[in-house]
């Protein structure tokens, strides 16, 4: 083998083997302003996990979300309920939530499940997944105790997401 064709089968390699490592130590590294957001925060403790609910409805507009003063800008979503009723339903800091990573739009039909909390003077549902059908659904929060994706370490979420 020509010195050449070792320099490329062995650049190929390094690829393949780090290539998936650095990935990996990159997965959730930056997530941004996640000011108010924080694990333990005001915003967080109004999340009440034993008092999980749900209900469907119809997207009517995806929003920015600013639930306390000085917290970093977050994204919602209005939804018309099954009643008729608008509701602000929070999902997480806008430096974390990709509503488009699941094609969520005006019009859409979603079942949210989260948790009921008035936060400045207004009653608001703080989500932990909103499920668009029955294979694409957007998680920010584990079901079970209400903690935070965007609070997570990149190996929790990581682990968290194989679980889905």
């Amino acid at each position: 083998m020509r010195g050449f064709d070792r320099c490329v089968i062995l650049t190929l390699v390094l690829f393949l083997v780090l290539g998936p490592i650095q990935a990996a130590s990159s997965f959730g590294a930056d997530k941004g302003d996640l000011t108010g957001w924080e694990k333990g925060s005001e915003y967080n403790r109004f999340y009440n996990s034993s008092e999980m609910d749900q209900f469907k409805g119809q997207v009517e507009e995806i929003v920015e979300v600013i639930p306390l003063p000085g917290m970093a800008p977050g994204v919602g979503l209005k939804v018309k309920d099954q009643d008729g009723d608008m509701v602000e339903v929070q999902l997480g800091p806008k430096s974390f939530v990709n509503v488009d990573s699941i094609g969520l739009k005006k019009g859409d039909k979603v079942k949210v499940k989260g948790v009921w909390a008035d936060i400045g003077e207004k009653e608001v549902f703080m989500a932990s997944k909103v499920k668009k059908s029955e294979t694409v659904e957007l998680k920010v929060r584990k079901t079970k105790d209400g903690t935070p994706f965007w609070t997570m370490t990149p190996e929790e979420l990581a682990k968290e997401k194989a679980g889905e």
